[in-house]
């Protein structure tokens, strides 16, 4: 490629370093790594390193079961421009106070720190991110606004906030690596690496993670959107068919239709699977009983949240929690399970089952 087509502002080379941890998302580390790999590409020119790093010196293992090296053992002693932490889906396999003596050092000296998809919450845990605005995927937003209130959350795709970073994961990853090289090269080779990559855009951090639903349907059904925002808005205490249909101005019959000839369903099993959706989220991201999840999720009976769990994604709520191989864990950090049988005798509120 020809480099002479755009202006580099700088070619100083720099280190982003890269952290991986148990179960890392493969997608979100590759989508934050290749971007700097094409920058040294279009620029025929070593502009970043990225070395490689775990806790322990062994080969980093991806959710996905592959394995990635070579890696060194992180001290937090080595020279770095920035270091990235890449988490997944297992939000308790590393012990905060681990987490943070390793970077420690690199805070000394004031290296910038990032997390790529679930990593912000492991920075947060660790103290990380107190005093910072950042993100992560959406479906752990939820769980970092109970146990972080006092954290500013946002629902963009990434954060650059002084010296900390955060994307919510995925492809994510690739528009904060391009910013971020913006900030340091110039707009020319971002929109080099970015045609490169065959990216439409390079999107801002304030875009949304997710598609509404507003835009799947159009701007023809302002009823259903706001219909089903009303059901996302309210999983804890779950409203009435006769309640959602008041508040939107339609009759419980309008509703109904308009469920079943756009979304294919009732509007009692859309707003059920919401609130299911919800529940194994809590259940697979976060130390929260059984029994907690259920009343989180709308259900009095913890029994009949269980069947209903069974019945939509064919295994129960105590086996969804399977016992993990944790690295370096909290020895006192317990995965609590509820007993039915203590439960038998309570009553689920009106609505709250399984539609017939």
């Amino acid at each position: 490629m020809d480099p002479t087509r755009f202006a580099i502002d700088s070619t100083a080379v720099k280190r982003y370093g890269f952290l991986l941890l148990p179960n890392f998302t493969m997608m979100a580390f590759s989508a934050a790594i290749e971007p700097l790999r094409v920058a040294n590409r279009v620029a025929e020119q070593v502009l970043y390193e990225f070395p490689l790093f775990t806790l322990d010196g062994q080969p980093g293992i991806a959710s996905n079961g592959i394995s990635v090296g070579p890696v060194s053992s992180l001290s937090g002693k080595e020279p770095l421009d920035a270091l990235f932490v890449c988490a997944g889906t297992d939000l308790h396999s590393i012990h905060p106070d681990l987490l943070f003596e390793r970077i420690k050092p690199l805070l000394k000296r004031n290296v910038p720190i990032g997390g790529i998809c679930t990593a912000t919450y492991h920075l947060a845990k660790a103290g990380l991110l107190d005093g910072y605005r950042c993100t992560l995927h959406w479906e752990n937003i939820p769980d970092m606004h109970d146990e972080f209130p006092h954290l500013v959350v946002s629902s963009g795709l990434f954060e650059l906030d002084r010296d900390r970073y955060s994307c919510a994961g995925g492809t994510a990853a690739i528009d904060m690596m391009l910013n971020l090289i913006g900030k340091d090269r110039g707009r020319g080779i971002c929109d080099r690496i970015s045609e490169g990559m065959l990216c439409e855009r390079i999107r801002e951090g304030t875009d949304r993670q997710r598609m509404p639903l507003r835009m799947r349907l159009g701007s023809s059904q302002p009823k259903l959107v706001e219909a089903v925002e009303l059901m996302e808005s309210n999983i804890e205490e779950p409203m009435t068919l006769d309640e959602l249909a008041s508040h939107v101005g339609i009759s419980r019959r309008q509703l109904e239709r308009l469920f079943q000839k756009h979304l294919q369903c009732v509007p009692t099993r859309y707003y059920l699977e919401i609130r299911l959706r919800r529940a194994r989220e809590l259940l697979l991201r976060s130390p929260r009983s059984i029994v907690d999840i259920a009343f989180a999720c709308g259900f009095v009976s913890a029994p009949h949240f269980s069947k209903c769990y069974r019945d939509f994604f064919g295994i129960p709520p105590r086996e969804e929690r399977l016992p993990k191989g944790v690295l370096l864990m909290n020895p006192s950090t317990e995965v609590t399970s509820f007993d039915p049988e203590l439960l038998e005798n309570d009553t689920d509120i009106a609505g709250a089952g399984m539609p017939n």
